[in-house]
Parts: C-alpha cells; structure tokens; sequence
C-alpha cells in the first residue's frame, strides 16, 4: 500500500469555504467544546503549514490532508475551481490574489463600532409599511380571533340567552335553535345543554303557539337526546314524552309532526323505561290515529319504522333470556318485561294498517312494511291470511321483484338491493301460510 502510494503525490489537496471547512471541523475536530470566538486563527503563507487542532481557516484556503504524517496542511488558495492540465493529467489550482482575510480580532473591532442610531428616510419608512403591518394592527387581528374561538359552551350560552330573551324575534330564536341543533350532536354538548338549563326551554317550547318554534325545538331535542342515554333520562323527567305525545294528536303541520315523529323515535331507542311508559300514556293509540289521517303518506314510514325498532329491541332481549343479560343489562331487561307490545298492536289494527304502506310505488316504503310484517308474524299471521289485499299485494310484488333482481343479475349484482327485497317477500309468503313448520306452508 505504502509503495503504491510513493507513486503518487503525498497528500490530497481539498480547496474548501470558511463555512464548509467549519462544518467539517465541527465533525472531525475533537476540540469541539471551545468557544469559536477563542479559537486560534491560521495566517496561511504561499508555503504549506500544518494545522493545529481548533485552528480556523481563512475562506479561499488550500488545505490538504498528508497522507505521510496524516496531519492537515493549508497554504495561500487561488480563486475558486481549478484548471485541468491535459498534458500530465493532473488538476492545477487557478489562483486568486484578491481573497480577503479577517482575522477574529478583526471582527470584533468592527462590530464595536456598529451604532443603533439608524434613522431611515420617510421614503424608507412608508415602503416598509407597505409591506407589513403593525404590532397594533397584529394585536387588533388577535383580539378578533380570540373572539372567533370561543368555547361551544360560551357558544351555547348566548345562543340559549339570544333564544330566552324578550327581546328577540322569532327569526332569531329559530336561527338561535338551529346553531343549537348543530352543537347537540356532540354527546358533552348534548349533557352540557343539560346542566345550563337549556333542556327546559326546549321541553317547554314544545308548546308554543309558533309553529317553527315547535318545529325547531322537536329538532333539538331528537339531536340532544339521540344516542345519549344521560340525556334521554332528563328528556323524560322534563316531560318532553307527554308533549311530543300532545304535538303528534293534535293538528299541526306535516313539518312539526316530522320532527316531533324524530324526537320522540331518539327518545325511545333503547330506553325501555320511556318505551313503557309511551304504552300506558297511549303512545300506541295516538300512532295508530296519525297513520290513518289522510295526507300524512310522509309520517307512515316513519311511524313504521319506530314501531320495528321496538318490536326487535324487545324480541332481542327476550330471546337472551333472563339468566344471559349481563347485570348491568337486567334493569333493562325487566323494564322491558312491563309491557306487552304486539298483543296491543293487534288488538289496535296495527296488522291491517302496516299492509298498506306496501301499495307505496317507493321501494324504500316497501323494504320497510315488509320488516315490519315479518316482526309481527307471529301475533298478526291469521289476520294476514284473511286480509285478501295483502295477498294481492304479495303476489304482485314477487313477480315485479323477480325481474328486477334477474336485471341485477345480469349486471353482476348477486346479492342486490332487490334482491334483498325479493327475499324478504318469499320469506313473507312462507310464513304467511305456515301454521307451525314448512310441510304446512300453502303456496300462493
């Protein structure tokens, strides 16, 4: 190794900057610790000079690493790049004569005599101004972004305030319940709603004389309550249930009975106390008048759907059986033990009243009438079989779903949206005219 490099010259050459070299220094140098004020500076010649460890360079200095004595070497540098030679194949350096050199001691007397006493001109100043703005302007600005971000509970206050003051419009206590309802789908919001009083404005302006006030209340409370068992448990004790009752037996727009249909569904879900309650204030009773009102074809599948829901909650937690639920389900299972849902929808006329929603041309109508005759197969199945309309029905819709799940089919949609519902008419006809197993089925 050594005689190969006898061969060649002694040291490599490295021509660096004044920042370049005091990277590497900082990498390779073990004296990092000083201070880069105190280090010595090298006074570089045109001979070549080892340096010290910590010594700094002057920017436009060779430096060289001797590959003999592996110590640095630096020396006067040229300008900056180098001219290759073509006749021995070897890099030349190009001199620069002009490099200027500061030592540190330099640095420092000139920085000394630096004065703050810069006054600009007027011309100065007002481009500057045109560029930023002031601190007073910056703290204008950061006033009004605090006012922006405020909390949703601060939020919550005034709008609460806004919608109990006399002085304000009906335009803006509607536009007030609306912010509301916005906030509410939040659970913390919905319980902080709670705590500031604002579930008895809502409750109580269920009774209003203004009709979007009833509206836009119903809709706050559904939002408030829904999901949010804290919450539906102080709807309940503000008598929130006997007011949505009152809204849905009483004449009011389709609008208001939408939204009180929605609340009333939020404060039923899963909160078999309120369910049972809903049986004995005559919940069942006032449904069964809403949905034969003429003109109110929107409320129907509503009022359907809610029913379904209650259907299965309860069959679900009876099918669990009382030594299954978990102990902090057994409350519930007993609340759901208080009332007999399905008997009193037959013996209301629920049987005959859901097989109309199935002449509906909406097959969302449809998909949901026949979930909830299924659920109520077992109590209402006779009163099926003597309901010749439903028959009817029945077989129309098989043959118009057959050829629209065969369409679905074709397109490469195996397990399609009818489809789904075409299954669920077979299963409806199945059980329609079974008494207790399938060899006693009668077809169609």
């Amino acid at each position: 190794m050594l005689a190969s490099l006898n061969k060649f010259s002694t040291a490599i050459i490295i021509k660096e900057d004044w920042d370049d070299f005091g990277e590497e220094e900082k990498t390779h140098d073990t004296h990092e610790a000083q201070d880069p004020e105190d280090l010595e500076v090298f006074h570089p010649t045109n001979e070549w000079q080892t340096l010290k460890p910590g010594q700094t360079v002057p920017a436009g200095s060779h430096v060289r690493l001797n590959l003999q004595t592996g110590q640095r070497e630096a020396k006067l540098g040229g300008e900056k790049g180098f001219k290759y030679n073509e006749r021995d194949g070897q890099r030349q350096e190009m001199m620069n004569k002009q490099a200027a050199f500061f030592s540190t001691q330099k640095i420092k007397e000139a920085l000394k005599k630096f004065k703050g006493d810069y006054n600009p001109s007027k011309k100065d100043e007002e481009s500057v101004r045109s560029q930023f703005r002031s601190v007073d302007d910056l703290k204008r600005d950061m006033e009004a972004l605090d006012f922006l971000m405020e909390t949703d509970i601060q939020i919550m206050r005034k709008l609460l305030s806004q919608f109990n003051s006399t002085g304000s419009t009906v335009d803006q206590r509607v536009t007030a319940l609306l912010d509301l309802e916005y906030l509410v789908h939040q659970v913390d919001n919905a319980q902080n709603l709670v705590s500031m009083g604002g579930m008895k404005l809502i409750t109580d302006s269920l009774n209003n004389t203004d009709v979007r006030l009833q509206e836009n209340a119903a809709f706050v409370l559904g939002s408030a309550i829904s999901s949010n068992p804290s919450v539906q448990v102080e709807a309940l004790e503000s008598g929130a249930l006997q007011k949505l009752l009152n809204l849905l037996a009483t004449p009011h727009p389709v609008s208001v009975k939408k939204k009180a249909l929605f609340a009333l569904a939020c404060l039923l879900h899963h909160f078999p106390f309120a369910q049972s309650q809903f049986v004995k204030l005559g919940g069942l009773q006032v449904l069964g008048e809403l949905f034969q009102v003429q003109g109110a074809d929107a409320l129907r599948v509503r009022i359907v759907t809610l029913l379904y829901d209650m259907i299965t909650e309860k069959e679900l937690i009876s099918q669990t059986g009382k030594d299954a639920v978990p102990d902090s389900s057994h409350q519930d299972y007993l609340q759901y033990t208080e009332y007999s849902l399905l008997p009193m929808l037959v013996e209301q006329g629920w049987c005959t009243f859901v097989p109309e929603l199935l002449v509906s041309p909406e097959h969302d109508r449809r998909e949901k009438a026949l979930h909830a005759l299924l659920a109520m197969m077992p109590h209402c199945q006779a009163r099926y079989q003597q309901n010749p309309s439903l028959a009817t029905s029945l077989s129309i819709l098989q043959k118009e779903y057959q050829k629209l799940a065969l369409t679905e089919e074709t397109l490469g949609e195996e397990d399609g949206y009818f489809g789904e519902i075409l299954a669920l008419l077979d299963s409806m006809v199945q059980k329609m005219y079974c008494e207790h197993n399938v060899s006693n089925c009668v077809p169609l």
